[in-house]
């Protein structure tokens, strides 16, 4: 199946409120990133999110402030390989545990993992 792209997506919308796995984007336009942050912050999911960006400073601020258990930085979903563990936030986690990783043990925290790629 091919990918599916929906632009002009806005918060309120099922694509927007429900966890889609696949090869689907939906895209909400903002004005900018606050309000970006605000809509990723309400959402009751934290499986990922993604920057794409030359600014280092500002792809440390949104990872920083986004509800998501793994962040990509100029890469689409940080997929996991060993050894990093797989596990999102809020309501994107299954039980108390990551599937692998130091994290498996460590289940009182709540980590989060961070892949950039910076490409000349």
């Amino acid at each position: 199946m091919g990918a599916t792209v929906i632009d002009h997506v806005r918060p309120d919308m099922k694509i927007a409120q429900e966890e889609v796995f696949g090869p689907v984007l939906a895209i909400i336009r903002t004005a900018d990133v606050d309000e970006a942050m605000a809509i990723e912050n309400t959402s009751p999911y934290g499986n990922a999110a993604a920057v794409y960006t030359r600014d280092g400073g500002q792809a440390r601020a949104i990872g920083a402030r986004a509800s998501s258990g793994m962040i990509g930085v100029n890469i689409g979903v940080p997929v996991p390989v060993e050894p990093f563990g797989f596990g999102g936030w809020n309501d994107s986690r299954f039980g108390h545990f990551d599937i692998t990783g130091k994290s498996s043990i460590e289940f009182w925290t709540q980590s989060k993992k961070t892949t950039t790629r910076w490409l000349d």
